[in-house]
């Protein structure tokens, strides 16, 4: 890798941006040199913002007409499975947003068959936040001693209409609208994914999921109750309409131990006990440097030859949290 890698970015929706931000960070190393998006404004758009020379309609024609290094696909989720086969087909590394197809039989079916064809990453960026990856390292070093329990909540009014009428959340994101797995599938796919990062192997063992939006044709609460290899319990607690709460996200993370305790209160992370400590962050920074950190990984495990950490195998495990949960809820059937 003596020179930067030829990156094709397929899709120019909101989320490109971020990933392009990520790319421009790492320019000495890998450049985004072509878009493709059958939204010609969106594309357009986001080559005269990030300098990039080369727009297409569709992946395939940006595929034979570039020479390209590696893809990444930041398309909605239902063009992830037919992408990732067409650049696998290529012999393309892949970094595919989340999730790697719309349920967990497709995604195991999708990863089995491109195995031996390509490097396929899952951009899962949520464990990459600065103050996760610190609570990671804080486990790791025995701060806590042996956990014994967890919870994780997330309460936001994001489906609720503000003085405006508006719905903040589906404003930002007006698929979640029509989407009928839209809170476990869409955003606790994160909290899932982090918790396995944090605690380890992880089992759902009750669920239930509701909807008090009548805006949504998914579930916008859920209550979930996990358990870890070694017996500890661990629930998340969730709402998109929480009445008084603000329509931004913040995590709120509790982990304790037989030595101590971690606790994520917003930007705020402390480890009491033993072993004290604090960290303060800045969460725009933070949810900027998910994906700054994410793509960097991705980079980093191709020019050394390294196990990507979210690559399908360690993905279908969240995966399976995610169908466990439409699963044990019983959600699906009572629609």
């Amino acid at each position: 890798m003596n020179q930067p890698l030829r990156i094709g970015l397929i899709g120019a929706g909101m989320v490109s941006r971020h990933h392009l931000i990520a790319w421009a960070s790492l320019s000495d190393q890998a450049r985004v040199v072509a878009i493709a998006d059958p939204v010609a404004e969106n594309a357009a758009r986001r080559a005269s913002e990030f300098g990039i020379e080369q727009t297409f309609a569709d992946a395939e024609t940006m595929l034979a007409a570039t020479e390209l290094d590696a893809i990444d696909i930041a398309a909605p989720r239902e063009m992830h499975a037919p992408l990732v086969r067409l650049a696998a087909a290529k012999r393309l590394p892949v970094l595919c947003q989340k999730p790697l197809a719309p349920n967990l039989p497709e995604a195991t079916e999708l990863a089995a068959e491109v195995a031996n064809l390509t490097r396929l990453m899952v951009h899962e960026n949520w464990r990459f936040r600065g103050y996760y990856r610190d609570a990671a390292a804080w486990l790791r070093e025995g701060r806590i001693g042996k956990v014994k329990q967890a919870q994780l909540t997330l309460l936001t009014s994001g489906v609720l209409p503000g003085p405006d009428g508006l719905c903040p959340a589906l404003e930002r994101q007006p698929f979640m609208r029509r989407e009928r797995r839209m809170l476990v599938a869409e955003v606790l796919i994160h909290h899932l994914d982090t918790l396995r990062m944090l605690l380890g192997p992880l089992q759902v063992t009750a669920a239930q999921l509701s909807r008090s939006s009548d805006r949504l044709a998914g579930e916008d609460g859920a209550v979930i109750q996990l358990r870890t290899d070694s017996g500890a319990g661990v629930t998340v607690f969730a709402s998109f309409a929480a009445h008084g709460h603000p329509a931004a996200q913040v995590d709120r993370l509790e982990i304790l131990g037989d030595k101590g305790a971690i606790r994520l209160d917003g930007p705020s992370l402390t480890c009491s006990g033993t072993s004290p400590g604090e960290r303060t962050y800045d969460i725009a920074v933070e949810y900027q440097g998910s994906y700054n950190r994410t793509i960097a990984h991705f980079v980093t495990a191709l020019r050394d030859n390294t196990p990507f950490e979210t690559a399908p195998p360690d993905n279908l495990q969240t995966l399976r949290l995610v169908e466990d949960c439409y699963r044990l809820s019983g959600w699906e059937a009572s629609r």
